[in-house]
């Protein structure tokens, strides 16, 4: 399952040189991983109704070249498999000439709203991802 996302660079999100800070892309990272599971028809708020939290357990980013002041970012949210103890979201960062940016991926780990504890993915979350995966 891929999704776009745009976004524009912001000046609070740059150096005096006008590039965007490395601890950014992160943050972008957040922004198309929310917009996916938002247009999957999990909006945050409904995961936490559901008494299931999303703590991040893992990142991994690969710098390519800098985003700048001015720049309108693609992000590509990429789940190409199925979420079972940790969901894994590949991103992608391009700029507006298609340039990758940046690559890298997320682990999401599922835990319970009022144990704090560990949990599988849940069965009505899983069955709706592995719905949209295979319509893809």
């Amino acid at each position: 399952m891929k999704h776009e996302h745009f976004l524009d660079v912001r000046y609070y999100e740059t150096d005096q040189m006008g590039i965007v800070h490395h601890s950014n892309y992160i943050r972008y990272f957040e922004c198309g991983r929310t917009a996916l599971l938002k247009d999957c028809g999990l909006p945050m708020e409904k995961i936490e109704e559901a008494g299931v939290m999303l703590p991040v357990v893992s990142v991994e980013c690969h710098y390519k070249y800098p985003a700048r002041l001015g720049d309108t970012l693609r992000i590509v949210s990429i789940m190409d498999e199925m979420p079972r103890a940790k969901l894994v979201i590949k991103s992608e960062i391009y700029n507006e000439s298609g340039r990758l940016l940046c690559n890298g991926e997320v682990g999401i780990g599922f835990i319970d709203a009022k144990t704090r504890r560990p949990i599988r993915c849940p069965k009505d979350f899983a069955e709706l991802f592995e719905k949209l995966i295979k319509e893809e």
